[in-house]
């Protein structure tokens, strides 16, 4: 049987309203009508060990695959484990068939999966046969309706389904992006490695101006991987994802400015002084002490100076051209 589009999938919620048929743990409820009816098809919730359930397409949460999470992450898990042990799982999963017989992919509801398997309890599950680009499009709505994605997590989901094969139109649909949304997100996760992206998390309370910034900053070389990484392994432990950020643009800032201050001084002879600095060159003479009497000779001849030496740099520069 081919597996169904995400415009087929609302004769679902249309064949249970004629049966009447009603549940007895309540579906969340969302504006969605495709998330909906993939929600609300009864007839294809089983009960399944978690063991024969593999993750399947893009990753579309960082605090599921990486080591450093938002600040109530791990807090947030651990609620919802308790939730489920303690009142059962009230939303199901959604998985389809894998090509291995006997198996599943889990479309959406990761959380809600790992939760069940460290409980030891078999997962509800809504068992569709769906496309790849429909499963797309639920996991998109899945998120829309029960979190939102930060920013940055947004930006790292858009990057994995593009890597996947799909068309950017596909990813704006997932997302709900404009063109210039969707660009502002590749122009972080193309310039931002994704080393400093783990370690710095999902930070939800951070958007696109704080992101843009911190891409900015590579663009421009002002900030370096092995920099970025060097500070954020400095944060400890008990510093929220969000903390990690601003921490790291704070630090990026601090160096610009004491690079953009830097000067070189050197004395070639007793009495002269000649600095450089990031947008000139200067030199001071003293007319007074041991070299008082070389100090007025330059005093006359200083422009002459100049003129032969920067006729000399044309000269050479000139032939070097050629």
């Amino acid at each position: 049987m081919a597996r169904k589009s995400l415009q087929e999938m609302s004769g679902i919620a249309s064949a249970i309203a004629r049966s009447g048929a009603k549940s007895a743990e309540k579906v969340a409820k969302t504006s969605a009508p495709a998330l909906g009816a993939l929600q609300g098809s009864l007839a294809a919730i089983r009960e399944i060990d978690p063991d024969l359930i593999d993750d399947w397409g893009p990753t579309d949460r960082l605090d599921e695959f990486t080591a450093v999470n938002s600040d109530d992450d791990g807090a947030g898990f651990d609620a919802l484990k308790n939730s489920i042990r303690d009142g059962g799982q009230q939303v199901p999963i959604l998985v389809r068939k894998a090509k291995s017989e006997g198996r599943y992919e889990a479309i959406y509801g990761r959380r809600r999966l790992r939760a069940c398997r460290e409980l030891g309890i078999k997962v509800r599950s809504n068992v569709q046969d769906i496309d790849d680009q429909t499963a797309l499009l639920a996991k998109g709505l899945e998120n829309a309706a029960r979190r939102n994605l930060s920013f940055y997590e947004k930006a790292r989901f858009a990057e994995a389904i593009l890597e996947a094969g799909h068309a950017t139109p596909t990813v704006r649909q997932v997302l709900s992006l404009s063109a210039s949304g969707l660009s502002h997100l590749m122009k972080v996760t193309q310039n931002v490695p994704v080393k400093v992206g783990d370690l710095v998390g999902a930070a939800p309370k951070s958007g696109r101006p704080k992101w843009t910034a911190l891409a900015e900053l590579f663009i421009s070389k002002k900030l370096t991987e092995k920099v970025a990484l060097s500070v954020l392994k400095n944060c400890g432990q008990e510093v929220s994802s969000d903390d990690r950020l601003e921490v790291l643009l704070k630090e990026a800032s601090k160096r610009g400015a004491r690079q953009g201050n830097v000067t070189s001084e050197v004395t070639p002879v007793e009495g002269v002084t000649i600095k450089t600095g990031r947008g000139s060159v200067s030199m001071s003479v003293k007319k007074s002490g041991a070299n008082a009497q070389f100090a007025e000779w330059l005093d006359d001849n200083l422009a002459e100076i100049i003129k032969r030496s920067y006729a000399e740099f044309t000269t050479v520069n000139r032939t070097d051209e050629n």
